[in-house]
């Protein structure tokens, strides 16, 4: 089996970059799968998510149906804390390796505060999305790629913002737009 990357996150909703983001990782650094972890109880989030867990996987679902390498993993499911050298672990006892880590600049720059995070680092190479204004380091031992030229303009919370307002030209595939219409999602009030 070829190179896995885990890339995980709220997907709170998923959105036309993380897609993009995950085809331009997949192609440039010869992944055969991308595999999205929605997280269902994120430690760096206290807030938790706008919507339920079994929203944000099937909006993935939705999202990454027709996208041949594209999968999405329930290994973050339940109310336990989903700490990423867990996952990590589980993947790579299940025969998920060799594995990459998709992540964003500013998550990555947060590294030295995760749960065993030098366990992460020895366990996972990182590919690292750029993000204006966010600078980052290499811990030592880190093997780090940098995921160029891909943007992202635009972010889950502003998608959120504006589909509470009503606002449906956001940037998220058609179905998964839909869903969030038949489900009532992020509305701030009643229709």
């Amino acid at each position: 089996m070829g190179r896995t990357a885990l890339f995980g996150g709220t997907f709170d909703p998923v959105h036309n970059a993380h897609l993009g983001i995950a085809r331009a990782a997949a192609e440039r650094f010869g992944l055969t799968r991308v595999l999205f972890v929605p997280a269902a109880n994120p430690p760096h989030k206290t807030a938790g998510a706008a919507a339920p867990y079994e929203d944000r996987v099937r909006m993935l679902e939705l999202a990454c149906d027709g996208e041949p390498a594209f999968e999405v993993s329930r290994i973050e499911e339940g109310a336990a804390r989903n700490y990423s050298i867990l996952t990590i672990e589980k993947l790579l006892a299940g025969g998920s390796g060799p594995l990459s880590f998709l992540i964003g600049a500013d998550a990555f720059a947060e590294i030295r505060t995760w749960h065993r995070w030098q366990e992460v680092l020895a366990a996972v190479d990182f590919i690292v999305v750029p993000r204006p204004g966010v600078s980052w380091d290499v811990p030592p031992g880190a093997s780090v790629h940098e995921l160029e030229g891909v943007e992202l303009p635009v972010s889950s919370s502003e998608i959120r913002a504006r589909l509470a307002t009503g606002d449906f030209s956001v940037p998220v595939p058609a179905a998964v737009l839909g869903y969030i219409r038949e489900r009532g999602l992020y509305r701030s009030r009643p229709a």
